[in-house]
């Protein structure tokens, strides 16, 4: 692996959230969909990324993945979302993620964050699936926290 140096936190959306802790892979996470291992949306802090697999197609294909998980019953329940930095050979950039973010309607009134360090990049963080997270994102401000694992 080789480590990439992270510029920082992106807030996409500001606001202040408190909800369980579920997601990881997002084309991986879809697969859930329609089955008896989908996680409830309801009460949920995402925590999403994907690979560089889609290069060219990343932005197209994290959009098109994004909005089936917004369209599942129960999405409105969605508190925040925290989404992991991106492989470089995705061509993801953060301009490109927030014009994703901020054409979903249904992300308007929760805390969005970009640019953490979980998933595909080196290095990482671990987190709880299950466990429970408080999110705050205001202005430059970031708190992460993990409050029940």
């Amino acid at each position: 692996r080789k480590f990439v140096k992270n510029r920082g936190f992106l807030v996409i959306n500001e606001g202040a959230a408190e909800g369980i802790i579920i997601g990881g892979n997002l084309c991986t996470f879809n697969l859930l969909q329609g089955t008896a291992f989908m996680p409830s949306l309801q009460n949920a802090i995402l925590f999403l990324e994907d690979d560089e697999m889609a290069k060219d197609y990343s932005a197209v294909e994290f959009d098109r993945n994004l909005q089936s998980v917004l369209h599942l019953p129960g999405s409105n329940g969605i508190r925040g979302i925290v989404i992991g930095r991106f492989q470089k050979a995705s061509t993801m950039t953060p301009e490109k993620i927030i014009k994703i973010i901020k054409t979903k309607d249904e992300l308007h009134n929760i805390p969005v964050i970009a640019d953490l360090d979980f998933g595909h990049t080196t290095p990482h963080i671990t987190f709880p699936i299950g466990g429970k997270a408080r999110l705050l994102a205001r202005g430059k401000v970031v708190q992460l926290k993990i409050i029940e694992h």
